[in-house]
């Protein structure tokens, strides 16, 4: 298939075209690697500024899910560990030979007590 016909602007009769570069400057010889190279510049301009950030935001995400998981996991094991350790070390005679409710009454009893103050200090007092 031939290619359409045309016009030099160079010609004379031509339409002059308003330009910032002459027609010496712009260099013609490879406007196909020219234009694909605007357009990957445009697309990663874009891409920088949109997924970029949210990318940044999803691992913020992943990694505070991530800590959140195993400090609660932590935090179980920690509390499992103190009453086995308790309930070793308790006197078998003052409590008697099964005293794992002592064990866990002695880690319940503070965290039950924190639990208290921070219910009471969800809510400020109301005046009434």
């Amino acid at each position: 298939m031939a290619r359409p016909q045309t016009t030099d602007p160079r010609a004379p009769g031509a339409a002059a075209r308003p330009s910032s570069f002459s027609a010496a400057e712009v260099d013609t010889t490879d406007w196909p690697a020219q234009a694909a190279d605007t357009i990957e510049r445009v697309v990663q301009g874009v891409r920088d500024k949109t997924t970029g950030p949210a990318i940044s935001a999803v691992r913020w995400v992943v990694a505070g899910l991530f800590l959140l998981v195993a400090g609660v996991m932590i935090a179980v094991l920690v509390v499992v560990a103190l009453v086995r350790v308790i309930d070793v070390y308790l006197p078998s005679s003052l409590l008697g030979d099964h005293h794992v409710w002592a064990a866990h009454g002695l880690v319940g009893l503070p965290l039950f007590l924190v639990g208290l103050v921070l219910l009471a200090k969800r809510h400020p007092v109301s005046d009434r």
